[in-house]
Parts: structure tokens; C-alpha cells; sequence
């Protein structure tokens, strides 16, 4: 008998949803490692790689330009598809008091490019969480999300 696509899905065992907190830790480190490769203010990125004179064009670069279009496209996407507008907002406003929490109790310190460092990590753990949620609420509720 068939059952089409959703008989499918819903004959599938949650246990075997592939989420582990290894896996969303992946996910979180290869996504920061995308947001500090781009950009970070160490001096070593792909946008002082590409601003460093001699400003040109050549096929490394364009070469690790379109990885990091094709990162970027990847991450982004399926995070605002998994959590929404809404749920990414929501996102940035609890790191954002997570990070005004450290400063007050004096754990963090903002000067110089503490402040660009804290908002670089946000949005590599918020992009990694994004690549997780929908494996991670299917594990939790047993629903399993199809696009």
C-alpha cells in the first residue's frame, strides 16, 4: 500500500531524528567558524585578505569568496526558515542580556573590540542554533517539520 510522503514521514521513529548536542555543537563551531572567517577584528579574515593591498581580484579569492557566498546563502537561510524573524529577534535579545549579564557582574569587558568580538560569536551560536532547531524541536515534540 502506499502511503505517500506523509504516510512515510509519520511511519518514521522519533528516536532516530539525528540530533545529538555533539552534533548542535558542530553545527554552532561551523557556523562561528563562517561569521569569523568572513570577518573578525584579529586582522586575519577574508575581508582583510581581499582589502589588503594589492587590492585584486584573483582565483583564491574568488574561490573563497564563493565558499563563503554559499556558507553564508546555506546558514542564513535555514535558520530564518527554522526559526523565523520572530524567533531569531528573540534570539539576539537573549544574548544580547546574556552578554549585558557577564559586563554587569563583570565577567566580560566590552572596550576596544570586545564589543565587535561578543557580536560576531552571537551570530555564529544564533546561526548554529538555527542549523539545529528543527532537529531539535522534532526531538522534542516528535514532529517531524518538512519543507
Amino acid at each position: 500500500m502506499h502511503h505517500g510522503r506523509a504516510g512515510l514521514l509519520e511511519s518514521l521513529p522519533m528516536a532516530n531524528v539525528g540530533v545529538s548536542f555533539t552534533g548542535v555543537l558542530f553545527r554552532m563551531a561551523i557556523a562561528v567558524l563562517l561569521v569569523l572567517a568572513t570577518f573578525n577584528p584579529s586582522g586575519y579574515s577574508f575581508t582583510h585578505w581581499i582589502t589588503a593591498p594589492p587590492v585584486a581580484v584573483t582565483p583564491g579569492k574568488a574561490v573563497a569568496a564563493l565558499l563563503l557566498i554559499i556558507g553564508w546563502l546555506m546558514t542564513a537561510r535555514t535558520a530564518f526558515i527554522a526559526m523565523g524573524a520572530f524567533g531569531l529577534l528573540i534570539g539576539i535579545a537573549l544574548f544580547a542580556a546574556v552578554i549585558w549579564l557577564l559586563v554587569d557582574r563583570q565577567f566580560l569587558t566590552l572596550t576596544g573590540s570586545g564589543i565587535v568580538w561578543a557580536s560576531l560569536l552571537v551570530v555564529g551560536v544564533l546561526l548554529g542554533i538555527g542549523l539545529s532547531w528543527s532537529l531539535l524541536r522534532a526531538k522534542a515534540t516528535g514532529h517531524l517539520e518538512v519543507q
